[in-house]
């Protein structure tokens, strides 16, 4: 199954367990009992939440996958990022050799999202997702900003 039916799987289970607290706080509200209702009123809540989080993250995705594509397009995808030991996780050396020339290629230049960019992919490859999305979203927000 390819990643993108993944997700909209799981975009699909999220509507439906949203739409199920949605149906459940509504009740609690109509029924009338002060304490339902205040209850049915914080449930009610989760399904806005729900609703945003999920829309923020198919957002950063698409933007994300439209960044990659215009590199793509620009001939300026690096290869793999950073070789992988045999057990699957990255060599944390070469992804150290990695990243310092990627955020030298930052400091450089801070206001290239390109940069910003393969810096994420060096941060994603060598498991800082945390980092790697700080990155994505840099570049995001630095792209929305240059012609195209």
């Amino acid at each position: 199954m390819t990643a993108r039916r993944v997700v909209w799987v799981l975009v699909a289970a999220a509507v439906v367990y949203l739409l199920v607290i949605a149906q459940r706080a509504w009740l609690l509200i109509t029924s009338g009992a002060p304490v339902a209702v205040v209850m049915g009123g914080a449930l009610l809540a989760l399904p806005a939440i729900g609703g945003y989080v999920v829309g923020r993250e198919l957002q950063f995705g698409v933007q994300a996958q439209d960044l990659g594509r215009r590199l793509e397009a620009e001939g300026a995808v690096p290869a793999d990022v950073v070789p992988l030991r045999p057990s699957g996780r990255p060599d944390r050396a070469a992804a150290a050799a990695l990243f310092d020339s990627a955020r030298g290629e930052v400091d450089a230049d801070p206001q290239d999202w390109r940069r910003w960019y393969r810096l994420g992919l060096v941060y994603d490859a060598a498991g800082d997702r945390r980092r790697a999305r700080g990155a994505l979203r840099t570049a995001i927000r630095l792209a929305a900003r240059s012609p195209r």
